[in-house]
């Protein structure tokens, strides 16, 4: 099965110094129904603008993925542990109870895009408290894996995220490990269909897509698609 999320229906927000649109329940955007989804917690798109910051806050014990899609962001914590990352690159934090960490956009002129995502830790795993990788230029690669295959940065969860980077017109199939996998479109419209699936679902740029019981997904792009296939095993 294969049910659309659309970026309509997300949850939104702007500050003026920050535009979000938010998958499931984070801040003041609350829907008992949409609190994650199986260990995925958070999946935000924002921009912030020139200049700003999230001041230090604390997180639950959850892994954060931010991938910088436009302009550079530090990322500090109270234990003095910083990482830089800019456009086309992705960082990785293994949040720690009673740390408070801060984000700031670097540049004074350019806004800061990028997607985020929280991922329950496993309490028996700890990984180094900072990763960073530049994305690859292929159709497909592993951003992110429980064990850091294929020089992927590592979770500390069963949880495998792939980075898509489509033309017009091809088409991937991935396998799905287990019973349910989340599909993120950034930018480009899909055609998606599962293993078990008989219709195709389409999606269109910022739209996503929960996947249930599906062996694996071919994914097809209309146009220029860049997209994330979150297999979540448990």
């Amino acid at each position: 099965m294969i049910t659309s999320r659309t970026a309509k229906e997300c949850g939104t927000a702007d500050f003026g110094w920050l535009q979000a649109r938010y998958t499931f329940s984070f801040g003041h955007y609350f829907d008992p129904k949409l609190m994650g989804y199986a260990s995925l917690r958070v999946l935000n798109q924002e921009v912030l603008a020139p200049g700003a910051s999230f001041q230090p806050r604390t997180y639950p014990r959850v892994d954060v993925l931010n991938i910088i899609l436009q302009g550079a962001a530090e990322y500090r914590d109270s234990a003095g542990n910083s990482i830089r990352a800019q456009a086309g690159e992705a960082a990785l934090l293994s949040a720690q109870p009673n740390v408070s960490y801060s984000e700031l956009n670097t540049s004074a002129s350019q806004p800061l895009t990028r997607m985020q995502l929280w991922l329950d830790a496993c309490p028996e795993h700890e990984n180094a408290l900072t990763q960073k990788m530049t994305l690859q230029d292929t159709t497909h690669f592993l951003l992110a894996s429980p064990d850091g295959e294929k020089g992927s940065l590592q979770l500390r969860q069963n949880v495998w995220i792939h980075h898509l980077d489509l033309g017009a017109g091809e088409q991937i199939t991935l396998p799905v490990r287990g019973p349910r996998a989340y599909l993120q479109s950034i930018h480009g419209q899909i055609d998606a269909q599962g293993s078990a699936s008989r219709e195709l679902q389409k999606l269109a740029c910022g739209d996503g897509a929960f996947i249930l019981q599906e062996n694996s997904l071919t994914v097809s792009a209309i146009t220029p698609l860049r997209a994330l296939l979150i297999d979540m095993p448990v």
